[in-house]
């Protein structure tokens, strides 16, 4: 029975068939001890990722829930926390705040985006297309997401205030808090600097302690005390106890959105599965077991359809809280399991506890929780330091964000991704060689000026396919170095870096020849691979070329020029 074909088919698409049959009673103290605390991580954020989204508190929670329980379901990883994150809230809420709805229709929304991001999850793992997060390069996706934090903390602030502001973009709902500073209440403003005094301060002095969770019971015992609401202190205001019913969204607000439906869950596919893929390898090695990347998206697609049906909002990896579950000593995904049952139990019991938290100390939990959740200040000095390009195109990517929202900010990301991607494949490096002294070896005379060259002799190494993309960029390489050197007689051709070639780019050499042969100048080719030859060959290149100027190495080309050289001078000198 244990070889039934049927049962392995059921332990890969439902795994914790095989392994909670076989949990062990020794796991489980770990498992309980990483469930309630992660639960006091998660409860709290989940209430300001909520916020974020536009839609009720609780709606965080019914995501957290199903997405946690579902995914331990379906999943390989054993440490991954799956839930709601900011950064995916903060695309739901610029859905959100694209279409314009609220209420009822704004918590429909973002359940159709989970869904619709459930089933891509799904469709990439059926037609294993994991290569699609490479759409969006990590300068890009580093950006993207400090945009967007910026634009989430922009919509905070006049809850740390009092006031209010609008604007169609971050830029001006700024200009528009600043210019209402006039009227900021005071106590608000009191409550709210508190908050975020307190949660920074823990953060700095104690980071074992989950400062959301205390700033939260902080937060409802002071508004209990001082009666915060009767003083003008806005509250989150009614959040009932119980459990969603599961629904379908409403269809005629997914037609007329299904526009901003569709972007949202092509921006969460993408920023998620890169998340997931790379934090369930990184636990997997850490503890030396396999993991499924496939069946990876398939337990997030089941989690984002099970967070939609649920009334709740997209899921995906938490970085944070899946370290905080490992390191509370989770063993399982039964940790898991505990965490979406304390949560349920939240819903049931605590729910309406929540009403009367300050929403100033809400904005002080998701300030802090974009900032140094979304924000790799790290990362964007690394990128200043070793590749500045991609400094600017992470610094274009917060522009865009800011200047045309968080949604449309996902399509200037991939455009820009698409765009380096292609400037980088047009645009092959194609440095002069020359030789390193008392050696055989050619290398880049950018980097090392006092090789040898040798007069009327320049050699070439083209670094990428050649191919109908790059074709023209090595015709216009060959013409400056023509136009550089008026006595050049010979070009060596290095293909070594060539490692595809295609019909344009076999049809490119031969113009090539075509140039150098009428401007006097001998072209020959070194280091070509074999399939790259072959293709050659069979365009007649080669025969056109001559065999005697193909070469296996640089220096053998470049010998064979020289002594070509001598022997037409020794000619002439006879003559």
């Amino acid at each position: 029975m244990a070889n039934d074909p049927p049962r392995r088919r059921r332990r890969r698409a439902l795994p914790v068939v095989g392994w909670l049959p076989s949990y062990r009673r020794e796991w489980l103290r770990g498992d309980l001890a990483a469930g309630i605390a992660v639960t006091a991580l998660v409860v709290p954020k989940n209430l300001g990722y909520a916020d974020i989204a536009g839609v009720p508190v609780q709606n965080g929670l019914y995501a957290a829930a199903a997405g946690g329980i579902i995914y331990a379901l379906f999943c390989t990883s054993r440490h991954i926390s799956t839930g709601p994150s900011s950064s995916l809230a903060a695309v739901a809420g610029g859905a959100v705040a694209v279409t314009g709805v609220a209420g009822e229709q704004a918590a429909g929304l973002v359940a159709a985006i989970a869904l619709a991001t459930g089933l891509l999850f799904l469709l990439l793992a059926l037609l294993r297309m994991g290569w699609i997060a490479s759409f969006l390069s990590k300068a890009v996706v580093t950006g993207f997401l400090a945009g967007a934090a910026m634009d989430v903390v922009i919509g905070e602030l006049p809850k740390l205030t009092g006031t209010s502001a609008d604007g169609d973009n971050a830029w001006r709902e700024l200009g528009s808090w600043v210019g209402s500073l006039g009227d900021t209440h005071g106590t608000t403003l009191l409550v709210g600097v508190t908050a975020l005094a307190v949660i920074l301060g823990l953060r700095r002095v104690a980071p074992a302690i989950p400062g959301a969770l205390v700033l939260v019971a902080g937060g409802l015992l002071a508004s209990s005390l001082f009666d915060l609401g009767a003083h003008g202190v806005a509250l989150v205001g009614d959040v009932p106890r119980g459990l969603p019913i599961p629904e379908m969204p409403d269809l005629n607000l997914v037609r007329d959105h299904y526009a901003t439906v569709a972007i949202a869950a092509v921006a969460l596919l993408l920023i998620g599965f890169s998340q997931t893929a790379g934090d369930a390898r990184a636990f997997a090695a850490r503890h030396r077991y396999r993991i499924d990347v496939d069946q990876e998206s398939v337990a997030q697609g089941m989690a984002n359809v099970g967070a939609g049906l649920f009334q709740g909002m997209p899921v995906s990896t938490s970085l944070s809280a899946s370290s905080l579950n490992e390191s509370a000593g989770a063993r399982t995904q039964m940790a898991s399991l505990v965490t979406g049952g304390l949560v349920l139990a939240t819903l049931l019991v605590l729910a309406p506890l929540f009403s009367d938290l300050p929403k100033a100390v809400l904005g002080a939990v998701i300030i802090d929780a974009v900032v140094f959740g979304m924000i790799d200040v790290a990362e964007l000095r690394r990128f200043y330091r070793v590749t500045r390009f991609d400094f600017w195109i992470a610094t274009a990517a917060i522009v865009g964000v800011l200047s045309v929202g968080v949604l449309a900010g996902v399509v200037v990301g991939v455009a820009l991704s698409l765009g380096w991607l292609v400037y980088v494949a047009t645009r092959p490096p194609m440095p002069l060689l020359g030789r390193q002294a008392g050696t055989q070896v050619f290398r880049d005379l950018d980097e090392n000026p006092t090789d040898e060259t040798f007069p009327g002799i320049a050699v070439l190494r083209m670094d990428g396919g050649l191919f109908f993309a790059t074709a023209e960029a090595l015709e216009e390489r060959v013409r400056e170095l023509a136009e550089e050197d008026d006595d050049r007689r010979a070009l060596v051709l290095d293909l070594e870096g060539v490692n595809f070639i295609d019909s344009q780019g076999a049809a490119k050499v031969t113009e090539l020849h075509e140039l150098t042969e009428a401007d006097g100048v001998t072209l020959r080719l070194a280091r070509a691979k074999p399939r790259v030859l072959a293709v050659l060959a069979a365009d007649g290149i080669i025969d056109r070329i001559g065999a005697d100027h193909v070469h296996g190495n640089v220096h053998r080309a470049v010998e064979a020029q020289l002594a070509s050289a001598a022997a037409v001078t020794d000619a002439e000198f006879n003559d």
